[in-house]
């Protein structure tokens, strides 16, 4: 299989007879066919680790960004109580790649310009740009756009990328990520805006003298920002860089 090793990912395992079950009634979106983006949220309805699930029948994998893996496993524990449920490192690479899927791999279900995952041996040496994929598509990344207990889900484009399930039942954190699905209007989010310069990602998004937002990841004169969208008007100004976002007259 041809593709580069993630080096910031690393995969843990949830087995046991009830880690269907369990999973089921903490995520965002449950395993299914193919790999399955999700998150898990605080009971606020806040964003603490998102990642992907592959269900392997026995068991289910879940990829996840090495610096949050800690934490999540230690949340999963805390609620797994009586039940039968072993969460383990799996000791798996990630190999990820683009163009057409191989066998044993599966498309990214965030967006198809991310390409395919796969889980096993280690890949070779990294030389694609997924920062540049990122921003293009819009699609936040762990610990950068997404700030555990900060972030709301639906603010992060999640309807979008596939990464929650207004259907399912109940999961941690769904009666406020369902309010603001059917009750209220999204007022702030993440969007892709264009940059004339740079600014360090974080970098707050200025409009007629007033906070409009956030600069995160910068790629080929484009962005992906924080936006309020009531201020986001015009040119703004991030740091020395100006900022426009095109879903507004400038």
């Amino acid at each position: 299989m041809i593709g580069e090793r993630a080096e910031d990912r690393t995969v843990l395992r949830i087995g046991g007879s009830d880690a269907h079950s369990f999973l089921k009634g903490l995520v965002t979106r449950d395993a299914g066919d193919g790999l399955t983006y999700s998150a898990l949220l605080t009971p606020q309805g806040k964003y603490l680790a998102d990642f992907f699930l592959l269900d392997r029948g026995d068991d289910v994998l879940l990829d996840v960004k090495i610096a949050c893996a800690p934490v999540l496993a230690q949340r999963l524990s805390i609620y797994r109580l009586r039940a039968d449920v072993v969460i383990e490192e799996a000791g798996l690479a990630v190999t990820r790649g683009l163009g057409d899927v191989p066998e044993g791999a599966y498309p990214d279900p965030r967006d198809a310009s991310l390409g395919w995952r796969a889980y096993g041996e280690e890949g070779g040496e990294p030389t694609i740009d997924w920062d540049a994929l990122r921003v293009a598509a819009c699609v936040p990344e762990t610990g950068v756009e997404l700030v555990p207990n900060e972030t709301y889900i639906l603010e992060a484009d999640f309807d979008r990328l596939s990464g929650v399930d207004h259907r399912k039942g109940c999961y941690v954190g769904q009666e406020v990520t369902a309010r603001m699905k059917h009750k209220t209007e999204l007022k702030k989010g993440f969007v892709t805006v264009k940059v004339d310069g740079a600014a360090p990602v974080g970098t707050e998004i200025v409009s007629d003298g007033k906070l409009a937002g956030t600069l995160y990841t910068q790629a080929g004169g484009t962005g992906i920002a924080y936006l309020r969208f009531d201020r986001a008007k015009g040119v703004m100004l991030a740091g020395d860089a100006q900022v426009t976002w095109p879903g507004t007259s400038v």
